[in-house]
């Protein structure tokens, strides 16, 4: 579970801060830290306590919210809450996340906030995948044998065993079809009939309900497709 973010609501105005903390109750990811009419008290408080994110009104009796930031360490970030428009550019030459104008409405208030999770609590950026292996091991009769993808043309299945047709030998592997399919790359590997598993790279022609595949030896070989793997083939073609 995402640790939730702590938040400090500072105004000189009871009503304003009865506002921000009934707000702040209705999201799931914000906890009230505290709140405070006075701004020196709450300035006091944030290097005292554990803080993620200040409401900070701006026309304060003692230390206005520009002085406020000024004093800020900065261990915290900030959302500007004022009744005045023109001190925007000054609160976004201080790095506030976001300027909210009194009265606020809620849907502003949420803005601001899915704002604030972006900046304190970041996705995690995914690891990349690791890119599929180039080859696969088949156990034949008595051994397990490296097959390297790029080389295989297609896979004929025959019952218990499958029969993998590459650019210079035939390997009769002691595997179903089936169990053959899942170790393929998707990207390069199509099935098109009960028995045969092409690969795209080698697939020459297609016509009708017929795939001709391309060897170095002469001739291509001719693969059936199925009614059942007719549209899906032809789908990724």
């Amino acid at each position: 579970m995402t640790d939730p973010i702590h938040c400090l609501l500072v105004d000189d105005k009871p009503l304003a801060l009865d506002i921000l903390t009934d707000y702040v109750a209705k999201v799931p990811f914000l906890q009230l830290a505290g709140s405070s009419q006075n701004p020196v008290e709450a300035l006091n408080w944030v290097g005292e306590r554990r803080v993620d994110l200040i409401f900070l009104d701006i026309q304060m009796p003692q230390l206005t919210g520009l002085q406020f930031l000024q004093a800020l360490d900065r261990r915290a970030q900030v959302v500007l809450t004022t009744a005045y428009a023109e001190y925007a550019l000054a609160g976004f030459e201080h790095d506030v996340i976001d300027y909210l104008l009194k009265p606020i409405p809620f849907e502003r208030f949420y803005q601001a906030v899915q704002k604030a999770q972006r900046r304190l609590r970041p996705a995690p950026v995914p690891e990349p995948a690791e890119p599929p292996r180039p080859y696969l091991f088949v156990k034949t009769e008595h051994r397990m044998q490296r097959i390297d993808l790029a080389e295989v043309l297609y896979l004929e299945g025959l019952q218990n065993y499958v029969i993998i047709h590459t650019l210079t030998e035939k390997v009769i592997a002691r595997q179903t079809l089936n169990s053959l399919e899942d170790s393929l790359p998707a990207a390069e590997f199509v099935r098109v009939h009960k028995s045969f598993i092409v690969a795209l790279a080698h697939t020459h022609t297609v016509e009708r309900s017929r795939i001709f595949i391309q060897s170095a030896a002469g001739n291509p070989t001719v693969i059936p497709v199925g009614d059942t793997y007719r549209t899906a083939f032809y789908g990724r073609l």
